[in-house]
């Protein structure tokens, strides 16, 4: 099961303005505007397109190759922990999530259900609280 993660801060930005976005793009985009850099002469020292670096910013592309990573860590010069946090929010930032509950108990698929029918109508806050309630289970399970 992937789960999707992202400190509220960086989603917010987007969320206000109606669109839709990947930890990873909440990323990115905090990092460029933070560094007055245009998607374009991003793009371009990174060797993409506008359109595609557009498109990830904001989920409508998948999880970026591992060497588009390692060129967008290098393109912002960043080092250790903030490296690591952008190589987490690339894993973490596929908008198009598919969970395989076959085999598992059944309060697991109603879960995935329940979670793919009501996801789109929760608020920020409430996504929060999920997504803290999940990161403890997971910690309490060994998981």
């Amino acid at each position: 099961m992937r789960a999707m993660a992202a400190p509220a801060r960086s989603m917010s930005a987007f969320a206000g303005k109606g669109r839709t976005v990947t930890p990873l793009g909440a990323k990115i985009r905090e990092l460029r505007v933070k560094r007055g850099v245009s998607l374009k002469e991003m793009a371009a020292a990174l060797s993409v397109s506008s359109a595609y670096l557009s498109a990830l910013e904001h989920g409508k592309r998948g999880r970026p190759t591992w060497f588009l990573v390692q060129r967008i860590i290098t393109y912002f010069n960043v080092i250790w922990d903030e490296a690591e946090e952008i190589q987490r929010l690339a894993e973490l930032s596929d908008p198009r999530v598919t969970i395989d509950t076959a085999g598992m108990d059944p309060k697991a698929t109603e879960l995935a259900n329940q979670l793919a029918l009501k996801i789109g109508g929760l608020s920020e806050d409430s996504l929060a609280a999920l997504l803290h309630q999940l990161r403890v289970a997971a910690v309490k399970d060994d998981v």
